[in-house]
């Protein structure tokens, strides 16, 4: 199923910092510095980067369990920044997040019955019985046998263990689910599985999904367009095919390059790779301009003094001045 133009969850220029160092030297790092995305129904968003670049702060304001310090976060077109009463409620009820531990995430001293009516006795939904009727449905949809309800996370695998976690998510009928790295934990033959699962319930249920990760193969794979952030900014967004075929900020250039090509024509592709130089700078103290600037291979004085804004590029968004020039490049 194709995404619809509506519009259901909106952020606009979040901000996001934390204060790090003794209290005779205080500092602060910008975790998350003006992002702004906009998700329609039944879309599914990849959000990619470096570790350390804002990722899963993005996914935590997303979902209401972290406030943004400036900016807006709009469910359905109603302002739900300032975490009242009614926001959270809005929220719950209308954005889930599945998280990257499976291990972590499922409390041991309950059973499978109790984590996924968890939601749904928060919200004093049904009664325990209809609850339970619930519980056997969403694990055949995540494809478990309702029977396994009465055991423990522990008697689980961690790719059931996450299949777990994605039903308790769909208990209260989202509209959005908040994916930070699902599959990153798990077994490689393990993800595929999940993965699919994601995808089949997306199209299933008309659900919108913002899937973060670290493997751009997963991301191409599940995600109808694609953010990329770097030290805590969007560097590019855009269609997924536009923005993997033909990247127009050299960031995403070089997180492209890095990717093993399956095609064995390609293969000789990962001599031309993209190196970059040095280390991601400091979050604490980050480059003036453009963040990147320091490990990017086309930088000019004006990149190094100029913030770049995002503007659209040949069907894309790109915050980069010279857009134009890294499109041209082989």
């Amino acid at each position: 199923m194709s995404p619809s133009d509506e519009t259901v969850l909106e952020a606009e220029n979040l901000t996001r910092k934390y204060a790090v160092g003794s209290l005779l030297r205080r500092g602060h790092v910008s975790a998350v510095d003006g992002v702004s995305l906009r998700l329609r129904r039944g879309e599914a968003l990849g959000v990619v980067g470096e570790s350390g670049c804002g990722k899963s702060t993005l996914a935590r304001m997303l979902v209401g369990l972290e406030r943004p310090d400036s900016g807006r976060l709009r469910y359905h077109g109603e302002d739900v920044t300032a975490g009242r009463r009614r926001d959270r409620h809005l929220l719950r009820a209308g954005v889930q997040m599945i998280f990257q531990d499976p291990y972590a995430s499922l409390d041991p001293r309950m059973t499978v019955l109790d984590i996924v009516a968890e939601p749904l006795a928060a919200n004093r939904s049904g009664t325990r019985a209809s609850r339970r009727e619930r519980v056997a449905e969403l694990l055949d949809l995540v494809g478990m046998a309702p029977d396994m309800m009465s055991r423990y996370p522990h008697q689980f695998s961690g790719g059931q263990r996450q299949r777990i976690g994605i039903a308790r998510a769909l208990a209260l009928d989202p509209k959005v689910l908040i994916c930070d790295e699902p599959v990153s934990a798990l077994d490689v033959s393990v993800q595929a599985q999940v993965i699919n699962l994601l995808a089949g319930l997306q199209r299933r249920l008309d659900v919108a999904l913002v899937f973060i990760a670290h493997d751009l193969s997963v991301v191409r794979h599940l995600a109808d367009r694609v953010a990329v952030m770097y030290l805590g900014r969007i560097a590019e967004t855009g269609d997924t095919t536009t923005l993997y075929d033909s990247p127009s900020h050299p960031y995403t250039k070089a997180l492209l390059s890095a990717v093993p090509p399956i095609d064995r024509s390609a293969r000789g592709r990962l001599t031309q790779r993209r190196i970059l130089a040095g280390e991601p700078p400091s979050p604490v103290d980050p480059p003036a301009g453009c963040r990147f600037n320091p490990r990017c291979w086309l930088a000019e004085d004006r990149c190094r003094t100029e913030i770049p804004l995002l503007r659209p590029v040949d069907g894309r968004e790109s915050a980069c001045h010279l857009a134009e020039a890294a499109l041209a490049e082989a």
